[in-house]
């Protein structure tokens, strides 16, 4: 629903000169967003190291893990993003008209995402969003995290519809898995990140540029 790539940008970047590691630039965001802030900080904190790799010859500066680092990293990059959530990021195109259309239609709405319950509530808060959900629900709110299908399977609980006629509507792989393990239909928008990767690539039942065409 938002492009959050700014937001990760800045965050991170902000994050890594704390810790006096070079920024990254956008591209390593996009491939490395959705699987949980957790896999986020360790993969940036990872390849920022290789950058400055003392194993090469002539330095003489020791190694230094990822781990290492990861506790004052993570506190970092909450302070900064917690800062900052909601400034550099833009609602995509359709995605109100898409909603209204949704909510007149009587359809009860959740919001599953793998970033924090926090972070989500206030992102949806800033962006105007907020009042179309029932419920929302993060990375943190459940014992595993997408693609595995338990979020999924507790949020239609807590809709209070069987899993084979609630629609899963994301932008990656992860949604997808999550969706085909938890026996639900689910559509997949063209924009986004997916790691990488071409959408058309994940599991899905239909393809959408926009969340306006789904009641079309």
């Amino acid at each position: 629903m938002v492009d959050t790539l700014g937001d990760f940008e800045v965050a991170l970047n902000r994050m890594l000169a704390e810790l006096q590691l070079p920024p990254i630039d956008r591209a390593l965001v996009e491939r490395t967003v959705g699987k949980g802030s957790e896999h986020l900080i360790r993969s940036v904190l990872a390849h920022q190291l290789q950058r400055i790799d003392p194993t090469t010859e002539g330095s003489t500066c020791p190694a230094v893990q990822p781990e290492a680092l990861y506790e004052q990293a993570w506190r970092s990059y909450q302070a900064h993003y917690r800062a900052i959530n909601g400034r550099f990021s833009e609602v995509y195109d359709g995605v109100r008209e898409g909603l209204q259309a949704l909510r007149e239609a009587g359809l009860p709405l959740a919001c599953l995402t793998n970033k924090p319950r926090a972070f989500a509530t206030d992102l949806l808060q800033a962006k105007g969003l907020s009042g179309y959900f029932a419920c929302v629900f993060g990375g943190d709110s459940f014992e595993r995290k997408k693609p595995d299908p338990l979020p999924l399977l507790k949020t239609c609980e807590a809709l209070g519809t069987v899993p084979a006629r609630t629609l899963m509507v994301g932008d990656s792989e992860n949604d997808g898995l999550a969706a085909r393990a938890a026996g639900c239909p689910v559509a997949l928008v063209t924009y986004g990140y997916n790691h990488g990767q071409p959408i058309e690539r994940a599991p899905h039942d239909r393809l959408i540029a926009s969340l306006a065409e789904l009641l079309a």
